[in-house]
């Protein structure tokens, strides 16, 4: 492209020099050749008024006389009748501008001038033309090159913004050329990468937490399917099996709530629901594991709490207290309700160590974590109360508490005089 303009801007300039360039060498030609046949033409009128003069005087007309008044370089015949011949000057050679003029006494003046004298000083102006044609086309070619410099380096910084978001690399470089046109592409690749660098983040985070959260219940519904092919009692079978369907279903409910909060997070599906059951639900998916560990895990406090939110999503933020106590802490781990306000309140809590001092609340954090685990855990934890309007906190880190706020009656809907207009 940087070629093309350099090269369209030259055939331009060369097309404007040639036209106007070989019409000004015409007018300037034809104008000094007549100007020195006019030169010519006036020193013979000269010539003929000065012999006219002294004839009419009775003067004598010499060569000494008149050789003063003949212009350097000319050659004058004066020719007075009866007299011989007046040569001033030496004859030119060749191609002459000839001028001859008759006086009142019969007298002729020729005056002759080389054209040789048309031809250097034509030369000259052709000179000047070209140096200034030069000039025009040096000119040009710089401005070509700066124009061309100005158009050809962002489109080639664009091209390589946009292999790098082809690439993979979606860092929007904020740059522009104050040229508009290139501006505005500019603005609508950095707002392309902004929007990929958006995308790949939340595919990024969804991977991280359904690696996450289906870990877990994958490795539960692995053991209760061993347990299946181990036993030969159909009611055991029977009563594996129903466990296992139920935990397939959690599954399905993880994967749908997993795929919600990627599209938005704000989305929640809250109802009325009874928390004994969720917690009932995890007690039983979790003893065996704490089993294996030698610990155990209990539950207290009130019960028939009704709460507002998602079962799914209440059970996954429990699931991932209660694994994180197995992993972290120690002792039993125990899962008491209460009421707060107009709130219910899940405790989960356990005999280890807790939260270490330089974690605090940065434990919600994504990639925070005591000890060699994801750190998302927690912060998936976090995302999933606050999609259906609760919230989990950290009530206390040693012994480690951790608050799952729950309203209990779920929001008052508003009537049409109170609903906000839609703005079209």
């Amino acid at each position: 492209m940087r070629r093309r303009l350099i090269q369209s801007t030259l055939a331009v300039v060369l097309v404007v020099i040639a036209v106007f360039g070989v019409s000004l060498v015409i007018v300037e030609s034809r104008t000094i050749s007549n100007s020195a046949q006019e030169r010519v033409d006036s020193e013979a009128v000269r010539l003929v008024g000065i012999v006219d003069s002294r004839l009419l005087g009775h003067e004598d007309v010499t060569t000494e006389i008149l050789r003063d008044q003949v212009t350097q370089n000319r050659y004058a015949v004066i020719t007075v009748p009866g007299r011989a011949p007046i040569e001033i000057g030496t004859p030119p050679h060749g191609d002459v501008i000839t001028a001859k003029e008759g006086g009142e006494g019969g007298e002729t003046v020729v005056v002759q001038e080389p054209r040789s004298t048309v031809t250097r000083e034509v030369g000259r102006t052709l000179l000047i033309i070209g140096l200034v044609a030069l000039l025009a086309v040096v000119a040009a070619v710089l401005l070509a090159i700066r124009q061309a410099n100005r158009l050809a380096s962002p489109l080639t910084d664009l091209a390589e913004t946009a292999e790098r978001l082809g690439s993979g690399d979606p860092r929007p470089r904020h740059k522009r050329y104050g040229v508009p046109e290139l501006d505005r592409v500019a603005d609508v690749l950095d707002s392309s990468a902004e929007r990929i660098g958006r995308m790949l983040t939340a595919e990024r985070r969804l991977a991280a937490d359904a690696s996450h959260q289906l870990r877990t219940p994958l490795t539960a519904l692995s053991m209760r399917l061993e347990e299946i092919t181990l036993t030969d009692d159909p009611d055991t079978v029977k009563e594996e099996a129903t466990i296992a369907l139920t935990q397939v279903e959690r599954l399905t409910d993880v994967v749908e709530r997993l795929l919600t909060n990627a599209r938005d997070p704000r989305t929640g599906s809250a109802v009325s629901f009874e928390l004994d059951e969720v917690i009932q639900q995890q007690l039983a998916e979790w003893r065996p594991a704490y089993r294996s560990a030698g610990r155990a895990i209990v539950s207290s406090g009130k019960r028939h709490l009704r709460a507002v939110g998602t079962p799914g999503a209440v059970a996954q933020v429990l699931a991932a207290l209660i694994e994180n106590s197995l992993m972290h802490g120690g002792g039993t781990v125990a899962l008491r309700t209460r009421v707060t306000g107009n709130q219910a309140v899940i405790e989960v809590t356990d005999e280890g160590p807790g939260v270490p001092a330089d974690l605090g609340a940065r434990i919600f954090e994504r990639t925070i974590s005591g000890r060699n685990s994801t750190g998302i855990g927690l912060a998936v934890a976090r995302d999933l109360a606050e999609a259906d309007g609760g919230r989990l906190e950290m009530l206390q880190a040693q012994p480690p508490v951790f608050g799952l706020f729950l309203s209990r009656t779920p929001p008052a809907k508003r009537s049409a005089q109170d609903q906000e207009p839609t703005v079209r």
